[in-house]
């Protein structure tokens, strides 16, 4: 498995399709994921592993971001891999580096862009810088990110990148949590309760099909939410799956979303609740 740190060594696309998985990390098997169907789908799947510390605010967790190369260059390989992009800060932002990437509109004012002011800039920037350098056809997104999903396809058709997104379902654990990097910072005793957001949209997904409005299926989400003291909810809302906004209606796609904290974790998670 080839390592590439510099973008100067990015060797140029072989045979068409190339594929692109960003990650920044830790992977676990919803980039796995990713990797699989980028590597079915391309004559070549790269995955870049970067924790990126623009989109990491004040009182984040850059410095204590899981990492652990080693493994993640093994994982990477065995999912299909054909090298992997692994850059430090500084060849990405060189001194003096002064452009960033910014999606403006509703699209990023709310929800995770309300609570992580700059985060959406950090993505946006980096995001197209890996297209820059990696040159890809296709790049993969997995839907847990959900907003971040959204981000992504509007500046890459804004600045005519001319690369295919490819979403990918969310992976879940067996009792329904979202595969996340940040799950290992859950404690023993959280564990088990941080279902509490699956089972929210859950509760949504089951009241829209039983004929609830929107307001109403969101309702029945926030009632489980409040079953669980230990989670501090930041939001639980019923979205339009383009432009996240709220909506009074059923539309075709409609997304639940949902996000809030534990004592040690930070996590997010989304669901269609809607069929198109």
């Amino acid at each position: 498995m080839r390592i590439v740190s510099e973008p100067a060594e990015i060797p140029s696309p072989g045979v068409r399709p190339r594929g692109l998985v960003p990650t920044m990390g830790y992977l676990h098997e919803g980039h796995l994921e990713l990797i699989r169907r980028g590597a079915a789908e391309n004559a070549e799947v790269v995955v870049s592993i970067f924790v990126n510390p623009l989109q990491f605010g004040p009182g984040e967790d850059y410095q204590t971001y899981p990492r652990d190369l080693e493994r993640d260059v093994r994982l990477a390989e065995e999912a299909g891999a054909a090298w992997v992009f692994h850059p430090t800060p500084a060849a990405m932002y060189p001194p003096g580096f002064a452009t960033t990437v910014h999606v403006g509109g509703p699209l990023t004012e709310r929800w995770e862009g309300e609570r992580r002011p700059g985060h959406f800039d950090g993505v946006a920037t980096v995001v197209s810088k890996l297209f820059n350098l990696v040159r890809p056809d296709r790049a993969y997104f997995g839907e847990k990110d959900y907003q971040q999903l959204q981000v992504v396809r509007r500046f890459t058709a804004d600045l005519n990148l001319g690369v295919e997104i490819v979403p990918v379902p969310i992976v879940r654990e067996p009792d329904g949590l979202a595969r996340s990097s940040r799950n290992v910072y859950l404690t023993p005793a959280e564990r088990p309760k941080a279902t509490v957001l699956y089972r929210a949209l859950l509760a949504v997904r089951e009241a829209a099909r039983s004929g609830a409005t929107p307001e109403q299926a969101q309702s029945a989400g926030e009632r489980v939410l409040a079953g669980v003291p230990e989670f501090e909810p930041e939001y639980l809302a019923v979205v339009h799956p383009d432009t996240l906004e709220p909506i009074l209606d059923w539309v075709p796609g409609a997304r639940a979303i949902v996000a809030g904290r534990f004592p040690t974790v930070r996590l997010i998670d989304n669901m269609e609740v809607w069929h198109r």
